[in-house]
């Protein structure tokens, strides 16, 4: 692995996104104190860089929302050198104007999961700040990475629910009723995990769905969100290409370093 050039920018797949590049792919097994990640990590170049990614759910999506190696996940792209994220994902719409195929960057997350390991700080008094949760230097890369293929709205609350189930429609109603716009099954703790380590993260929802309540119909089911995600995945993967291409800096933003003038329990990877 010593060959390997250190990936600053990472990838983070969701379901249907399992693979990014074309060819000369590296894939790196790495041995984290919280287990194996959900896949070896593929190390590869957009655009010049060397960039990391990793299948959330897994190669075969073995892997679903509440079982998900979230600490494991985080803490083997921070060893690899992995400093700034992109985390393309699947989500339902609670607003009728944002349909299937259309793109939102969300500026704010509601946790609405339980039982999720969501920290690794277990001890020592620390307590990192997340009012902000996404890093908008990341943010305004996938932004300005937008054109006529995909419609894409710079803003958004996304509630992150427990899984595997969808919502109910009285839930979904409550979850718009907040003015929230997104919901979603593995945007946390990944997001917090992140800033933990002190990287710059960024999610990219692709909306598949109109959530339950806001119509009549069956409710929300799993082939269709498939459907619409893999109608959609040519163009969200140039998206996050031009993204990747997009950022400016390969180190952590300002913003996302958290632990200034904390001693930590342990040293980061």
């Amino acid at each position: 692995m010593s060959s390997l050039p250190r990936p600053a920018l990472a990838v983070i797949g969701g379901s249907g996104f399992y693979d990014f590049f074309d060819n000369d792919v590296t894939h790196v097994e790495v041995d984290t104190p919280y287990g194996a990640p959900s896949a070896p990590v593929a190390v590869g170049e957009v655009d010049g860089r060397a960039v990391a990614f990793l299948p959330r759910h897994g190669k075969q999506h073995e892997f679903a929302p509440h079982t998900l190696p979230y600490q494991a996940n985080m803490w083997a792209l921070r060893s690899l050198g992995v400093r700034r994220v992109f985390a393309p994902c699947a989500v339902g719409s609670l607003r009728a104007d944002w349909g299937p195929g259309t793109v939102a960057v969300p500026n704010q997350l509601v946790d609405r999961t339980s039982g999720r390991p969501q920290t690794y700080f277990d001890g020592g008094g620390v307590h990192v700040s997340f009012a902000d949760p996404y890093c908008n230097d990341l943010r305004a890369a996938a932004v300005k990475a937008a054109d006529d293929d995909l419609r894409v709205e710079d803003s958004g609350t996304m509630v992150v629910v427990q899984g595997p189930r969808f919502s109910t429609r009285a839930e979904s109603r409550w979850f718009a009723g907040q003015g929230w716009d997104l919901v979603n099954m593995t945007g946390h703790p990944e997001a917090v995990l992140a800033r933990e380590l002190e990287m710059c993260y960024a999610a990219v929802a692709l909306v598949t769905d109109l959530d339950a309540g806001l119509g009549e119909g069956d409710g929300v089911h799993a082939v269709n969100v498939f459907a619409e995600f893999k109608k959609n995945l040519g163009p969200f993967k140039e998206l996050m290409r031009r993204a990747v291409a997009a950022v400016d800096s390969e180190d952590t933003c300002e913003h996302c370093l958290v632990h200034a003038g904390v001693s930590l329990p342990f040293e980061l990877p």
